[in-house]
This record gives structure tokens, C-alpha cells and sequence, in this order.
């Protein structure tokens, strides 16, 4: 059986309560979209919790846990969370990251924030944390997925892609590599290979292992981000 908790209105509907209540008979718990700009509170008999990236189903012991590939998956976010729960004495649950994740850059949240600065008055109120720049990478094709930084041809890719951000920030922005080190060629491959390396033993190919759940009628748990009226086509 496959369950979906989406929220109605703008967010804020209490996902994450409904979630956590509904994981205790779920096999599996899937965070299927979005990124760190919204969190979903959770309170349990460990305390408080405002969860960005991971899935309210951490906290049940009998739950596969999964970031989809329609996730803006930020590793600072992710491990930041795991250590707040650690912190907390929350046992480690299962958690399996997409291998088609797009990952969430340094420049996202850089271009989010200089563009709401050159918008001025007219801008959108965008809570500043990449979502926008890192949806409109996905479009062009110049986003990263997990099982990108694994592949032979990285190197090339990181290297096109950072000619082509290195012009749009200098053009539009007036921003060089030495006035920002979310610009910076090797800070950004630092950057990538520490999100590769840590979080290897999380990733997996997720399509599979969720059709599979399918076929076996485990009870798989959908769990959405913000609300329906936020979608750009349909929302108000």
C-alpha cells in the first residue's frame, strides 16, 4: 500500500506530526521533493525536532527511510541533522539516499541571495537557500547528480559547468572567484568530493528498491514538502 501526505494550502499543515504518526505501521518513509528551505516538526519522547532533508520516519526503529531524486539534497544539512539526533539519543535508523539526487551547491545559495539583492523592492521574498538556482540547474542540465561524482567523466563536467557559472555570476552579478569562495573552482571540488565520500555507504539506486517494495505490498509512505499552493503551475 502507498499512502501520500501532501500539504493543501501554503505549508505548515502539520506533515510532519501526521507523518511521524503514520510511520509507526510504515515499512518505508519516502521525502520525495524539496530541499532545506522548510522544515517539518516532529515531537516525540526525545524532544523537538524541525527536520529539512531527512524523513520524519527517523524516528521509528522498523522504517526504511529514503531521500528520493526529486530532493535538493544538501550534505551539510543531512549530517547536521543526523548529529542533532545523535545528540538527542536517537537510535540510527535506516536511511537511503537516491543515486539520482541533484545536490544542492554553494553557488545556489549564493546566486539565491544576490539575485534577491538586484531584484531590490520587486523581490520574491525567496528564503535565501538556493532553492530557485538549484531547480533551474536541473532544467539546464547543469546540476549534479550523486551518482555523477562517482563517474569518470566528473572532472570534465565540474570543469564546464564552472566556466559557465563563472560567466553568469561576472555577467549579471559582477562577482569573480576571489569575492566569494562559493565561486571558487577548488572549493567547490572540495566540496563535492567530501559529500562523495560521506555519503557513500547511503547511496543506492532507490527506483529499484522502492519497485521492489511495491511488488512485496510493503507499506510505503510518501511524505511531501510545503504545500500544493506553492506549485509554480498551479499554485497561487
Amino acid at each position: 500500500m502507498v499512502r501520500a501526505i501532501v500539504g493543501g494550502n501554503w505549508g505548515d499543515e502539520g506533515k510532519g506530526k501526521l507523518t511521524d504518526c503514520l510511520a509507526e505501521d510504515a515499512d518505508i518513509v519516502v521525502r520525495f521533493q524539496g530541499g532545506a528551505n522548510a522544515g517539518h516538526t516532529v515531537i516525540n519522547d526525545y524532544g523537538k525536532f524541525a527536520l529539512h532533508i531527512l524523513p520524519s520516519g527517523v524516528f521509528r526503529q522498523n522504517v526504511t527511510n529514503i531521500i528520493a531524486q526529486g530532493v535538493a539534497f544538501d550534505h551539510v544539512s543531512f549530517f547536521g541533522e543526523l548529529d542533532m539526533l545523535s545528540a538527542k539519543s536517537v537510535p540510527e535508523s535506516k536511511i537511503i539516499i537516491s543515486e539520482r539526487a541533484q545536490i544542492m551547491m554553494p553557488y545556489h545559495i549564493l546566486f539565491d541571495k544576490l539575485e534577491e539583492n538586484r531584484l531590490g523592492k520587486d523581490s520574491f521574498g525567496s528564503t535565501k537557500s538556493g532553492i530557485a538556482p538549484f531547480y533551474s540547474d536541473k532544467c539546464l542540465k547543469t546540476g549534479f547528480q550523486i551518482s555523477e561524482l562517482y563517474a569518470d567523466g566528473f572532472k570534465d563536467k565540474l570543469k564546464r559547468v564552472y566556466e559557465f557559472k563563472s560567466a553568469y555570476a561576472e555577467a549579471l552579478y559582477g562577482k569573480k572567484a576571489s569575492d566569494d569562495e562559493a565561486l571558487n573552482y577548488e572549493y567547490i571540488y572540495k566540496y563535492l568530493i567530501t559529500c562523495r565520500d560521506k555519503i557513500k555507504p547511503f547511496v543506492r539506486d532507490t527506483t529499484a528498491f522502492l519497485n521492489n517494495a511495491y511488488r512485496e505490498n510493503k507499506n510505503i509512505l510518501l511524505e511531501g514538502q510545503l504545500g500544493s499552493l506553492r506549485d509554480p503551475d498551479n499554485g497561487i
